[in-house]
């Protein structure tokens, strides 16, 4: 998607953000008799009014008042994907944003949400001309938006489309070493520094965990470090990003049912995508922030020498797990990548995994669940993140009595708790790797769609790396 700014409004598809019908007067282009049909619209409780000129077409877009400001924004990204909808029916490949309303930045708004809503994943796809999307630029007028915005809301979408990609990828293409290839490739363009592990290294570190998930498939592991130093950092000790990489998930031994688990699991390295893509915003953006990200990754297979119930395994760290559930793995490789992170002595350890099932039957696609020891402050910055970005979150206790429920009778710790309670549960299990301040984002329930909503298409979502990169914008910040 390209992004630009016009001096004039010419003769271009054009869209025009309202918040009242009297601004009409304002568009010189309008007859009278257009400027009654858009009011008399607006009256029908329409969001969107369409005007066709024969030799172009014109929106006008007036979003319903909401209570509040972060349901203000959401409603013109919402806008968005219904305008996005409209103008590729009518195979519009170029259109330009018009802001007339009172919202600064409904611009910018109105245009993500048009962008979110026409990615498209059709590499494996025969009619991939044929089925592609006709719109591909988005231009504004000066007035809209500024040059600093225009380029964010490029390098951020740009990103989204990357790991919206990396999640739909199957398998048979994103094995763990095709997924430190494909950070490579952004690393190489954004400007951050890449370091991978291959297995022999895994293995000479000891990354127990990570090795005992590997131990069922042919492919080997890799261990991926990201670090992106900027000239001045505002911050003296770096934040590191943690991601899941399991690139599929059967289960392992123990075998997930295929329908509406299983058929998904190609999914499973999402949060290890969102901290790569979030690596090339930040870089891309020049962000003032010293930051690091360690994407651990293996397929979990019940082939090979595969780790069984009951198997006790020697972490990174030296504790012992005794696996109950070789399903419960995303843990495991995680908890390795937390003791690593100990290394850089982190002002903050952010991870974001397709933990549990608990996690996603709680909230479902609406929102992330969240837990850790980060400090208010620092929780209440990421709660106003996710409100901003619609990417909302809700946080679980982290208390001592989880932590009874996940200790073991020969070993340290076991790798599930009960029947209850179990996005907690694994919080608390990583938590134990942990000495810093610490947050941990299950995305399990948002970051694949079987389905199209608003602006989320079906498939890879991307969902919490925009709450991400905007905490990360106001770090420091008062």
């Amino acid at each position: 998607m390209e992004f630009g700014i016009i001096q004039k409004p010419g003769k271009k598809h054009q869209i025009y953000i309202l918040d009242n019908t009297k601004v009409l007067d304002q568009i010189a282009d309008l007859s009278s008799e257009e400027r009654n049909f858009v009011t008399n619209g607006f009256a029908k409780e329409k969001t969107i009014v369409a005007i066709n000129q024969y030799d172009r077409l014109v929106f006008l877009c007036m979003p319903k008042s909401r209570k509040t400001d972060w349901q203000v924004k959401e409603s013109y990204r919402k806008a968005g994907a219904e305008l996005q909808a409209m103008l590729n029916k009518h195979k519009i490949e170029e259109v330009s944003i018009n802001n007339l309303a009172g919202t600064g930045n409904a611009a910018y708004l109105l245009a993500e949400g048009i962008a979110l809503s026409n990615y498209q994943f059709l590499k494996y796809r025969s009619e991939a001309k044929k089925l592609s999307n006709s719109l591909t630029k988005i231009l504004f007028s000066k007035q809209s938006i500024t040059l600093k915005e225009v380029e964010q809301l490029r390098v951020i979408t740009e990103a989204i489309y990357r790991v919206r990609t990396l999640v739909n990828e199957p398998l048979n293409y994103l094995s763990a070493e095709q997924l430190s290839k494909e950070i490579a490739v952004m690393a190489k363009e954004a400007g951050f520094k890449l370091t991978v592990f291959n297995k022999a290294r895994i293995e000479k570190e000891k990354m127990g965990g990570l090795l005992a998930v590997n131990r069922g498939s042919i492919q080997p592991p890799t261990f991926n470090i990201m670090e992106y130093i900027p000239a001045k950092a505002i911050n003296k000790k770096p934040i590191v990003l943690v991601g899941k990489g399991v690139v599929y998930d059967t289960g392992g031994l123990s075998l997930k049912p295929t329908p509406n688990s299983m058929d998904r699991m190609k999914s499973d390295m999402s949060g290890a995508a969102l901290v790569s893509g979030a690596m090339y915003a930040i870089a891309k953006m020049k962000l003032p922030l010293h930051i690091i990200a360690l994407v651990p990754a293996t397929d979990n297979r019940p082939g090979e020498n595969a780790y069984v119930p009951g198997d006790i395994i020697k972490m990174l760290s030296g504790t012992t797990v005794e696996v109950l559930n070789t399903d419960a793995e995303g843990r495991m490789i995680l908890a390795d990548a937390l003791h690593w992170a100990k290394r850089y002595k982190p002002e903050l350890v952010v991870d974001f995994a397709t933990l549990t099932g608990a996690a996603s039957a709680a909230v479902g696609e609406h929102g992330i669940v969240y837990m850790g020891t980060a400090d208010e402050n620092v929780k209440k910055s990421f709660v106003n993140s996710g409100y901003r970005q619609y990417e909302r979150l809700v946080e679980y206790p982290l208390w001592e009595e989880y932590g009874e429920m996940i200790k073991s009778d020969v070993a340290d710790l076991k790798n599930i708790g009960g029947p209850t309670g179990g996005a907690i549960t694994a919080g608390k299990f990583l938590e134990h790797f942990t000495d810093y301040p610490w947050l941990h984002f299950d995305i399990a329930g948002v970051s694949f769609a079987n389905s199209k909503h608003g602006y989320f298409p079906s498939g890879g979502t991307a969902f919490g790396i925009r709450m991400l990169l905007d905490f990360l914008m106001h770090y420091g910040k008062a």
